[in-house]
């Protein structure tokens, strides 16, 4: 498929070269050639790349010769954004190891798992999650926890205010196997050589299957290094470019293009806790920022902010991202305040973020993009696996230096995952979409049972299992309904036990599920229904469902 080249972007090749070394050294070669350059500014406070290095390098061996870390060894990553996170990162590759990145919203129940699937016997968390680790210590994988408090690295001149998770002091924490993250640097300890080549594993982040058990995707340098090289190249990154980054870093949109690619091209970054559009407004101004890599939300949400001018955006050359469709309306808002134009892009975490992205000369809005470097996209018909043509509605198949070795010891899911056309290796994405007479795609629908929450995948079925849990609760069938500000929102649709009608509301259901699940996956609404709507062989008739709900939504009054 060589219809998108008509629109390829002007003076760039078709492919990279991608660099046999490792991310590490991707930082160690800026702390070389910037080193008295700012890596991250941080709420009043500059860290420069050589301060970033050596905290990295200390952090790395502090992992190996203290607590035994070796090459090929999982350490999970359980943090907000902050600087200790990028130490933490780079630390755990430095370290020869590879990074597990987890949602910091997961609860205890949830992040045992990742740590027994992944066999992580250390863990980073922030100070705020650290209750939740804590009970996972001795009696999972799980042997040791550093634990950061973002506050130290806050600038005492900085006077706004913070969310308490940012501004807390450090606390003590009593339990033997707990080291403060200031103390494991204090202990000055540098690493050894690991021997870790570009062709080892990096990173595992987690994603859900249609099943709702989380997967670990196997990403190598190699294969992240490729996103890092094509971001760059794409979105033109230099040296001189200001990074606002606000998507959270263990997700692999925000890793990577508000991470990584900074990193490589010795740019400077940014760096958000937690979204606040005020002070967003403010730090592109004080900091004239560059590239701002956002989802929709976070652009609805900014546009209404008081007081914008044009004049706020003269050194803004970038502003894009993915996760869900931005409104065309908030695109026109946005083009007439900035003169840019929204770059949409897409990617899963089996391709360790973007496959395609818009060109930035002629994007097309509520649009996938096009492949980009070295990709090889297509669409076939999900059950006969034909190869289909334009305007053509099927599922999306990729092939590029990008995609996932496989998914971590489950070898009949990866097998599953991909197809052979040609000679070549597909990832399926599960994902529903077409593409245009210019080579453009469009997503229709999801394949895979999937709920877009602000940019999060949740799976209905994990949902479910946790509400299945309540007393209750006989039958529940999840369902994702439209939401202005995030997308998709999650709703339950529950049939009570008998014993129970009257007894229990739907706002208690609701209150009671935050406590079972990440925040983002808890449902934003439950109905009480008296039964589901069942197939001949038993199953829950959810598209059914679905259907309904959207009906209903269409037929509400304005």
């Amino acid at each position: 498929m060589k219809l998108h080249f008509k629109h390829w972007p002007k003076r760039k090749p078709i492919s990279l070269t991608i660099p046999k070394t490792t991310m590490d050294h991707n930082l160690e070669v800026s702390a070389q050639r910037y080193p008295d350059k700012t890596a991250i500014f941080y709420y009043g406070t500059t860290i420069t790349y050589e301060q970033l290095f050596e905290q990295v390098n200390k952090m790395a061996g502090y992992l190996q010769k203290h607590l035994h870390v070796s090459k090929g060894d999982r350490v999970l990553l359980n943090m907000q954004n902050s600087p200790q996170f990028i130490i933490a990162y780079y630390g755990i590759l430095r370290a020869g190891a590879v990074v597990v990145p987890v949602n910091p919203m997961n609860t205890t129940e949830e992040l045992s798992l990742y740590v027994e699937d992944s066999a992580s016997k250390v863990a980073f968390a922030g100070q705020e999650l650290a209750e939740r680790m804590i009970p996972l210590l001795d009696k999972t994988h799980l042997k040791h926890l550093i634990v950061a408090a973002y506050s130290e690295y806050i600038s005492s001149d900085f006077q706004q205010e913070l969310h308490e998770d940012i501004s807390t002091p450090r606390k003590n924490f009593i339990e033997e196997n707990v080291t403060a993250w200031k103390d494991a640097l204090a202990a000055n300890l540098i690493p050894n050589g690991t021997g870790v080549t570009s062709e080892d594993l990096a990173a595992l982040p987690y994603t859900s299957g249609s099943t709702g058990r989380p997967k670990g995707c196997m990403h190598t340098h190699d294969t992240i290094q490729a996103n890092i090289l094509s971001g760059a190249a794409w979105v033109d990154m230099t040296a001189d470019s200001v990074c606002l980054a606000t998507l959270p870093l263990f997700h692999v949109t925000g890793m990577v293009h508000s991470m990584h690619i900074p990193i490589y091209c010795g740019s400077t970054i940014v760096l958000m806790t937690r979204w606040d559009k005020k002070l967003a407004h403010q730090l592109i101004k004080q900091y004239k920022c560059s590239h701002w890599i956002n989802i929709s939300t976070m652009v609805v949400d900014f546009l209404t902010n008081d007081n914008l001018n044009e004049s706020d955006f003269d050194s803004v050359m970038f502003i894009g991202g993915g996760g869900a469709p931005l409104p065309k309306a908030v695109g026109e808002n946005l083009l007439n305040l900035t003169g840019l134009r929204y770059i949409e892009a897409y990617g899963l975490t089996e391709t360790i973020s973007a496959s395609h992205f818009n060109p930035m000369d002629h994007p097309k809005l509520q649009c996938l993009g096009i492949p980009t470097f070295g990709v090889d996209a297509r669409i076939i018909d999900p059950v006969s696996l034909k190869e289909l043509g334009p305007n053509e509605e099927g599922e999306i198949i990729i092939h590029g230096p990008q995609v996932l070795k496989g998914y971590w010891r489950k070898p009949e899911e990866t097998k599953k995952t991909f197809i052979t056309i040609d000679d070549k290796l597909f990832l399926r994405t599960g994902d529903i979409a077409k593409y245009d007479e210019d080579g453009y795609f469009f997503i229709v629908d999801r394949y895979k049972r999937m709920i877009n929450a602000a940019g999060f995948k949740v799976w209905p079925t994990e949902v479910e299992s946790a509400l299945y849990k309540h007393p209750a609760i006989e039958q529940v069938c999840v369902i994702g309904v439209p939401d202005e500000r995030r997308g998709e929102s999650v709703k339950a649709v529950v049939v009570l036990r008998e014993s129970q009608k009257g007894k229990v509301t739907e706002d208690e259901i609701i209150e009671w599920s935050k406590g079972q699940m990440a925040n983002y996956k808890y449902p934003r609404f439950v109905e009480f229904v008296d039964r589901l709507p069942i197939s001949g062989s038993g199953k829950i008739l959810w598209r059914q469902l679905q259907e309904e709900e959207l009906k209903k939504r269409q037929n509400l009054p304005n």
